[in-house]
């Protein structure tokens, strides 16, 4: 039976990996080209980024202070950098799942590594009224793309709509949170998500094959699916 299905799931794994390749390869091109114009303008910020950054400068409050202060946290340094990518792959080899769990790793890596690429590259200036101390570039936002990458990738290895629920909430949380810091612009929040989101369809390419195969040889995944 396990054979059987996996030779009917291999061309529909073969489409997949096209998809995901070429989905990602757009959205890399779009973070890039979106960095470069905004740059290449000769003005900045854009006329939305200054309008944002002032709205929500008007929202002031210390709640919302503390919830963006606490989101810049979980999203960023050791915790996003290594707590949160070894955390997941620890809990998903638990649920044996270790090409996933492999997957979330390099997903994250690669995530990590365009972001600072594209950060060097554009060197953006961040906002003037930055409340936080954050690190060299503005565009695109690190945070976010992180948040991107870590909501796909669940996606990808539990396709659950709930789960997409959550992940894009998760995502627009964090883009209000760097903005309401005036740690970025708009636009930058913008750049960081696609990014982010590229990164996981391109790995997931990758992983596609022996993560369809894990997922078809797991019980629990079945009964689940089932």
């Amino acid at each position: 039976m396990t054979d059987v299905r996996r030779a009917d799931a291999s061309p529909g794994v073969a489409r997949t990996v096209v998809v995901l390749l070429v989905t990602g390869a757009v959205l890399a091109a779009a973070s890039v080209a979106l960095g470069w114009w905004i740059l290449s303008r000769g003005v900045d910020p854009l006329p939305i980024d200054d309008w944002w950054n002032t709205v929500v400068a008007e929202w002031w409050h210390p709640a919302l202070a503390g919830f963006s202060r606490v989101m810049n946290w979980i999203g960023g340094g050791w915790v996003g950098v290594l707590a949160v990518p070894i955390g997941g792959a620890i809990g998903l080899i638990l649920l044996r799942r270790p090409w996933a769990a492999a997957y979330f790793l390099a997903a994250e890596a690669v995530s990590a590594a365009f972001v600072q690429v594209l950060k060097h590259a554009f060197g953006r200036v961040r906002p003037e009224d930055i409340l936080i101390v954050s690190d060299y570039g503005s565009y695109p936002s690190g945070h976010v793309a992180n948040a991107a990458t870590i909501a796909v990738a669940a996606v990808i290895i539990f396709p659950r709509v709930w789960i997409a629920v959550v992940g894009a909430t998760w995502v627009l949380l964090m883009a209000f949170s760097r903005t309401y810091l005036h740690a970025h612009w708009l636009s930058d929040t913008v750049g960081g998500a696609l990014i982010g989101v590229a990164a996981a369809l391109l790995v997931a390419a990758a992983f596609a094959v022996p993560m369809a195969r894990e997922r078809v040889d797991h019980p629990a995944e079945r009964r689940w699916k089932g």
